[in-house]
């Protein structure tokens, strides 16, 4: 079991209305692009828009890789003033196209975000760095580093992740409302095994839990999205299940 066995394993656990969005069944091709699979990101990401323009009220995502961000934050913020982006995952997810080691978009979506990515998947209004924290992430490549370093973008290493850390970045950002989203990889994997990338060093349940209830005590919640759940066995999935639950629970609340 990885990625789309996890997503369904966590939809059985989610109500009836909950909304599924159906991805190609083909891997799709790079349209000589430098970014594997862009014709099926492109499907996936128009499907996901089309979904979300049905829905009332504030939408929670469930990946899936990263790469589902591209569409809800698009949506949340086309639907949110001065939106700010809480980011928290391991990784920065700040690959442009030309620096990326792998082509694998999930290591590219925030940058494309911001407005620097794939052309065929740049939003019409990108986000602002400065409305974007990067929260527990400690696995930076190089071009991330600088691009962070150029962009003043606001990081707050796992040791500093707090309640206390996090209000006074979002204060700061002048936003309005919050995104969070959340790479289960943010976790400590000693605490959660369940991961296709895990980084050691984490961040705890108990202080992830607690800054998602600053951060929504903070601003109005714009949308969220819990991402990555990667089990390698039924036996695994059950096992970190609970865990996702309470972080649902904790944003739907």
């Amino acid at each position: 079991m990885r990625l789309a066995e996890g997503a369904a394993a966590i939809r059985e656990d989610l109500p009836l209305s909950a909304v599924v969005v159906d991805v190609p069944s083909e891997a799709g091709t790079d349209e000589g692009s430098t970014v594997l699979r862009l014709s099926s990101l492109r499907q996936v990401r128009d499907a996901q828009l089309t979904a979300l323009a049905t829905l009332s009220g504030v939408a929670i995502t469930i990946g899936g890789d990263c790469g589902v961000e591209l569409a809800s934050i698009q949506y949340a913020a086309a639907n949110n003033g001065a939106m700010a982006v809480v980011w928290i995952d391991a990784h920065a997810d700040l690959n442009a196209p030309a620096e990326s080691p792998s082509g694998a978009f999930h290591g590219m979506v925030l940058r494309t975000l911001l407005g620097d990515g794939p052309e065929a998947l740049v939003p019409g209004s990108p986000l602002s760095p400065g409305r974007v924290i990067l929260a527990g992430t400690r696995a930076l490549d190089d071009g991330e580093l600088a691009y962070i370093e150029n962009t003043n973008m606001p990081l707050i290493a796992p040791d500093a992740l707090d309640t206390d850390s996090l209000t006074a970045a979002l204060a700061a950002s002048g936003a309005t409302s919050v995104y969070l989203h959340i790479d289960l990889d943010v976790l400590d994997p000693a605490e959660f095994s369940s991961l296709g990338y895990p980084e050691p060093f984490g961040v705890s349940l108990s202080t992830l839990l607690a800054v998602i209830a600053a951060a929504k005590a903070a601003l109005p919640l714009a949308g969220a999205a819990v991402t990555e759940f990667a089990p390698a066995s039924p036996d695994a999935a059950a096992d970190d299940q609970v865990t996702i639950l309470r972080i649902i629970g904790a944003l739907a609340s």
